[in-house]
């Protein structure tokens, strides 16, 4: 009978202990996530709102808060906790304008140390300044840089990057491979990407997971190249088990799943925190949890780790960017139809670059402003990204059809120093019956002197229908040849003054 007692207690025992190291198998992981920051350091009105007065959202000092929260949350559940940024940090505030630690905008990394990130892709607008400023920016992350795609013509990683990072958290190995968008080229001015090269994402991330997969439990992709091109990559580069995405603002409320990869994002401007919890067996996952936590926000900053730099970066913001520039006599509405809004600044890009017409894209206009006093910040508001003031030269001709897509496929731009009046042909296509430039008819041989940004010269066919041959770039933004005009002129009546019109 002992015999028998003791073989039963012998099995029950190795059942138990079995059981018990299968448990031990099955482990969680919690990625905390953010992307296009977009220099969004201070909270602001959540202008989507509709009760009054409307709640605030964002900043840094709530994004610290409630990082400490989670981790203090999953660290008592025994779970490692990772914290990733997919690009993007940079443009949208002055704060990038400011030079901290031997960086524009390295004030903004300098909070990401404290706030403690792992690793970030950079994105397309943390090119915006130089090439040189990003590596110092990468300088003072205490952080690395993860994109393996991006290299220079020698397929050396130009800018601080590295091709992927392996970190370590309750007992994971978790390789973070980042990647960037190809369509770098289109959304930076050339000048300030000489000698880089973007390699092909999926094929980059395939070359890259194999190399990770005995060195990593899992492989996660931080990328920074929009919601449909991680869909490509999931389904192109099998072995991946997250995807953490910038660059589309996509706000995934949960994880979309294709080909059986999570893929999540968080919108932008940091109003939201992404949280995902991977639960593992082994290195198999068997769960994804994702949701986002909105950042609703005191209108003044909390106390945190990082609310002083917050504020003493706000102070002298304020100080400087808090100045009258001119008076707006009635409101600047955008619409996607010509407006005098629009147009003004358009008007205002064709008067620096003394040309004759003048371009603006609808989406380079980030808000509306009432009539009143004009500051310096409100502009910035509207025109915060570091485009470069840009001439080109159109013939009469291509002018014309530059007209004629503006009409027929409505790319949402805007134009100065032209007025038209167009019919719909026998053809069903737009026909121009008059076009002036400047007053004087438009002559199809003649060589017109155009200005935009580089960003709408990067999208040119996009916008105007045509690529535009040998640019010149500026060396004024245009957001301050717009504030000198601004402040030249005293006050701005909104008026429509060029007209592109059907017949009637």
């Amino acid at each position: 009978m002992k015999a028998l007692r003791a073989r039963v207690f012998g099995r029950v025992l190795a059942a138990c202990l079995i059981a018990q190291a299968a448990a031990a198998q099955v482990r969680t992981l919690t990625i905390l996530h953010t992307n296009d920051i977009h220099a969004a350091f201070l909270p602001r009105e959540a202008m989507w709102v509709k009760t009054s007065p409307r709640p605030w959202v964002g900043g840094f000092a709530e994004l610290s808060r409630i990082i400490d929260s989670v981790r203090g949350a999953r660290r008592e559940a025994h779970t490692g906790t990772i914290l990733l940024d997919a690009g993007d940090v940079m443009t949208g505030n002055p704060i990038t304008d400011r030079e901290y630690a031997g960086a524009q905008g390295g004030a903004l990394f300098a909070m990401m140390n404290i706030v403690g990130y792992d690793a970030w892709c950079p994105g397309n607008h943390d090119f915006d300044i130089s090439q040189e400023n990003l590596r110092h920016l990468g300088a003072i992350a205490r952080f690395p840089m993860v994109c393996a795609n991006l290299v220079d013509t020698l397929d050396r990683y130009p800018v601080g990057n590295v091709p992927y990072v392996i970190l370590h958290r309750a007992g994971f190995r978790i390789g973070v491979i980042g990647l960037m968008t190809q369509d770098l080229y289109n959304l930076v001015n050339q000048n300030n990407l000489v000698g880089i090269r973007v390699l092909s994402p999926v094929e980059t991330a395939r070359r890259f997971i194999d190399t990770l997969r005995n060195r990593a439990d899992i492989t996660i992709a931080l990328t920074h190249e929009g919601v449909e091109d991680d869909s490509v990559l999931a389904a192109g580069a099998p072995g991946l088990a997250l995807i953490v995405g910038g660059h589309s603002h996509t706000r995934l409320r949960q994880p979309r799943v294709v080909a059986g990869v999570p893929i999540v994002q968080t919108g932008a401007n940091a109003e939201n925190l992404g949280v995902v919890d991977l639960t593992l067996d082994g290195t198999t996952v068997t769960a994804c949890r994702g949701t986002l936590i909105q950042l609703w926000s005191p209108a003044q900053s909390r106390v945190t780790p990082v609310s002083a730099l917050v504020d003493s970066m706000r102070g002298e913001i304020d100080r400087e960017y808090d100045a009258v520039i001119g008076t707006l006599r009635g409101n600047w509405t955008r619409s996607e139809s010509q407006n005098a809004f629009g147009t003004f600044l358009a008007d205002a890009q064709r008067e620096a670059a003394g040309a004759e017409i003048g371009f603006m894209n609808n989406g380079g206009i980030r808000r509306d402003v009432p009539a009143g006093p004009l500051t310096k910040k409100t502009l910035f508001e509207v025109l915060p990204f570091r485009n470069i003031l840009t001439t080109f030269q159109l013939t009469g001709a291509q002018l014309r059809s530059v007209l004629v897509h503006a009409i027929e496929a409505r790319p949402g731009i805007q134009v100065a120093g032209v007025s038209g009046v167009w019919r719909t042909g026998a053809d069903g296509h737009v026909e121009f019956t008059s076009i002036t430039v400047g007053g004087s008819p438009l002559e199809d041989d003649r060589a017109y002197t155009c200005a935009a940004s580089d960003f709408f010269v990067g999208e040119a066919k996009k916008y105007l229908g045509v690529e535009v041959p040998l640019p010149f770039y500026l060396r004024e933004t245009v957001f301050a040849a717009v504030e000198k005009i601004i402040r030249a002129r005293g006050e701005i009546v909104p008026r429509l003054t060029d007209t592109i019109e059907q017949s009637r």
